[in-house]
């Protein structure tokens, strides 16, 4: 230029344009690395499409080598993403997506750097501008909002695909991983913490009764469920199928599943005298069982606009936001607090499980919070665990009962 700086400038060929060539000429600025980043992403794809008359867009574009769009590309095609569940996938394709779409300063994205270039710092700054996230309001002014859980999420994922990366491309991938230890906190300084609304077993029972009324059966039951086997609820809807309830093979006995981990345990229904651990969860469940041959157990109480037969209320993307609708709607109805949610129940039971004085290994056993190497040298264990602490949990719930009807008559 005039000035002694360079500037780029995209044309398409001569015979391109006499042949009415959609892609115009272009002016690219001064920056290099945004003219290539908008060449290679945009105008030569664009200019591919039409000499092709639209062929080469039913071909997804290869990442260009040792780039972090690369290195996603290498994790998404690994054994390790295919070992994740698919709730974890959407949330690491959202963490990923959401660094690597990052603009820079230059102009190009995130994900087009090559990955030699990363360093810590570079890493750190990123994490700042995804950290707070501005948006404009009915007024003109600039609202900032941080979004720390999803920027926190976002650094977890791109820290698993750099370690993955590296074991499959490790002469391609530094061994240096710059999203490792960035010391991310789960909230910022001075912010309090945020508790999980804990439910108790009165508001569990008003839950069930309403949730009867509404006719929503299953969803009263599941509720219960979690209390008492305090399972998670996308493990209650997703994974609970009725095969895994007193199968022939093992009559006296629950399989529970944990997705997450792909923990598989089995939980007694009987104590050592035969007696039921779960009378009432045992007969709604029974009940189930009479009409739901195979398949997920707590299936919608309704039909379907798009099937005859009952849909399962998870989705088969892992998604829940319908039932957590139908939760607030029973919450409602049962006027309880309205901050109470489906987990409330299984953080209930994990409550009463405490106020039974379960012992800490009891707690574990109960909730699986434990390794799967080790569970075949605890098994006769962990079953005794869970026969014990199911017991102080019903002795704990009739003794509560009994003060408050104490309390009442006293009150009188």
């Amino acid at each position: 230029m005039k000035s002694d700086r360079w500037a780029y400038f995209f044309e398409p060929p001569t015979w391109a344009r006499q042949q009415g060539c959609s892609v115009a000429a272009e002016a690219l600025g001064e920056k290099y690395l945004a003219a290539v980043d908008r060449v290679e992403n945009i105008l030569l794809p664009a200019f591919d499409s039409w000499r092709s008359r639209g062929l080469t867009d039913m071909i997804p574009p290869s990442p260009v080598p040792g780039t972090f769009d690369w290195l996603v590309s290498v994790f998404q095609a690994h054994q390790k993403w295919r070992e994740i569940d698919q709730k974890t996938q959407r949330l690491y394709r959202q963490g990923l997506a959401l660094f690597a779409n990052h603009t820079l300063k230059d102009g190009s994205r995130a994900g087009s750097k090559q990955l030699s270039d990363f360093t810590k710092g570079f890493v750190d700054a990123i994490y700042a501008k995804l950290l707070v996230v501005e948006r404009g309001d009915a007024g003109g002014n600039v609202v900032k909002r941080e979004r720390r859980r999803f920027a926190n999420a976002a650094m977890a994922s791109c820290r698993r695909a750099w370690f993955v990366g590296q074991r499959a491309q490790e002469t391609k991938v530094p061994a240096i991983n710059p999203f490792s230890r960035m010391g991310l906190k789960a909230r910022a300084p001075g912010q309090p913490v945020r508790q999980t609304p804990t439910a108790t077993w009165d508001e569990l029972v008003a839950f069930r009764a309403a949730a009867k009324k509404l006719g929503y059966r299953s969803v009263g039951t599941a509720a219960l469920l979690t209390w008492e086997w305090l399972q998670r609820e996308e493990h209650v809807f997703g994974a609970f199928e009725i095969s895994h309830y007193r199968p022939k093979e093992r009559p006296n006995g629950v399989k529970i599943v944990h997705p997450k981990n792909g923990e598989e345990a089995w939980w007694p229904l009987f104590d050592e005298t035969g007696e039921p651990l779960f009378p009432e969860l045992m007969a709604e469940l029974d009940a189930i069982r009479v009409t739901v041959a195979s398949g997920l157990v707590f299936r919608r109480d309704h039909e379907h606009r798009r099937s005859p037969a009952q849909l399962p209320w998870i989705t088969e993307r892992k998604d829940l936001r319908y039932l957590r609708h139908i939760v607030k709607r029973i919450v409602a109805a049962a006027e309880l607090r309205s901050e109470l949610s489906f987990t409330s129940f299984r953080h209930g039971g994990f409550t009463e499980g405490a106020d039974s004085d379960l012992t800490d290994a009891e707690l574990r056993a109960a909730g699986r919070h434990r390794s799967a190497r080790q569970l075949p040298a605890y098994a006769k264990r962990t079953r005794k665990q869970l026969i014990a602490g199911s017991k102080k949990r019903h002795e704990e719930r009739a003794r509560a009962a009994l003060i408050g009807t104490s309390t009442i008559l006293g009150s009188e």
